[in-house]
């Protein structure tokens, strides 16, 4: 059962989120700020003695390895360095001395990124590490030669809700190596711009005047299939499809155009296709929902004329079976500020919809056990 109420009552929703995950999603910005002005400045001087790496490897999983897709997103377009991202316990055959591998865990203990940081090590690939300071990660990096540690801070926050902590260290470590060429201003006008989208949908702004809580309410009622557009697009896609499944526990389908044209657009003619019926608040229906698909597009503002040709005829196609389609805009500028205004608001519209639903956004039982019987 959906409680659209509850998201104007200040109370009711610090109630429910009892691990202040709301707070979390608003200190994006600050998140920003703090790993520019603490980073190790000589680790990234240290860094950036070396070669041109040959391949970029980025070594992390669930919420510390989005890192990995901000930094291909920020700059895969632009550098002539392939940047890959790894989410397994072993690195590909190729891997080996000309190539870099940076392994990302706000932890410091994630089992697989230990794993693949170790064996870049034994392959004599160029290391460096981010993650917490005195973790198992960095004492890993301590023991491979020439391997160079960024300690950081979640502060008590889990990685999902740590994006900027991990990912904003490497973007810098990117400019030291010399694939990437940011102006550390962009990194301020993106925090100020995570400001303002924080405070337009944060949770003293009414559900009649904030799009996140609109967007929750949305999501909280469907079966979301979540497309992007572009690098920046389809990474703000991926990433708000693991917000809804850990923050409000609603599957969802992700993908980028024009490649979902060719596959999940047939779907809109499958049986979770067409709009549910409207919720009868007096039916006594058990709190049970009846979902059904609906299309949210992330647009980036540097799409390729032929995406931005598909995504009418898709809004067309999607009418004509009555599948409800939700476009959400970019802001312009930096690819930054780009990435980050299409994920701040999906990233609070996630913590609503679980709210919404009565589920403790910061909840993780499921995946608490997997840890546990993987030790056992």
């Amino acid at each position: 059962m959906i409680d659209d109420w509850l998201l104007d009552d200040i109370d009711a929703m610090a109630a429910g989120d009892p691990s202040n995950m709301l707070a979390a999603v608003a200190s994006s910005g600050a998140q920003m700020r703090e790993a520019v002005s603490v980073i190790d400045r000589a680790a990234l001087n240290e860094v950036s003695k070396g070669d041109q790496p040959r391949n970029i490897l980025i070594a992390g999983l669930g919420g510390s390895g989005v890192g990995g897709d901000v930094l291909r997103a920020v700059i895969g377009q632009s550098t002539p360095v392939p940047i890959i991202s790894e989410r397994s316990h072993s690195l590909p055959g190729w891997v080996g001395p000309m190539d870099v591998v940076i392994g990302v865990s706000c932890s410091g203990m994630t089992e697989e990124t230990l794993s693949t940081t170790a064996e870049a090590g034994r392959r004599g690939a160029r290391v460096i590490t981010i993650g917490a300071g005195g973790s198992d990660l960095e004492k890993l990096s301590d023991s491979i030669s020439g391997a160079v540690h960024f300690a950081i801070d979640a502060k008590g926050r889990s990685p999902r809700s740590s994006l900027w902590t991990h990912a904003t260290p490497l973007l810098m470590v990117a400019n030291a190596i010399g694939i990437a060429h940011i102006d550390e201003k962009e990194f301020d006008l993106a925090a100020d711009l995570m400001d303002e989208l924080s405070v337009a949908n944060g949770p003293s702004v009414s559900l009649g005047e904030n799009s996140a809580k609109a967007l929750a309410l949305s999501c909280a009622g469907s079966l979301p299939m979540v497309w992007g557009t572009g690098m920046i697009g389809a990474t703000a896609a991926g990433r708000f499809m693991a917000q809804l499944a850990e923050n409000a526990k609603i599957p969802a389908a992700h993908g980028e155009l024009p490649e979902v044209g060719h596959n999940q657009i047939v779907t809109f003619d499958g049986v979770l296709a067409g709009a549910a019926p409207a919720r009868d608040i007096f039916a006594d229906n058990d709190g049970a929902l009846d979902r059904r698909t609906h299309l949210y597009i992330l647009r980036d503002t540097n799409e390729h004329p032929a995406v931005e040709k598909r995504i009418g005829i898709v809004s067309q196609i999607a009418s004509d079976r009555n599948v409800p389609v939700t476009l959400i805009q970019a802001r312009v500028g930096h690819p930054i500020s780009r990435l980050a205004s299409l994920i701040v608001p999906t990233d609070w519209a996630s913590v609503y919809a679980g709210l919404a639903l009565g589920i403790d956004p910061s909840q993780i039982s499921t995946i608490n056990q997997l840890k546990a019987g993987l030790l056992s």
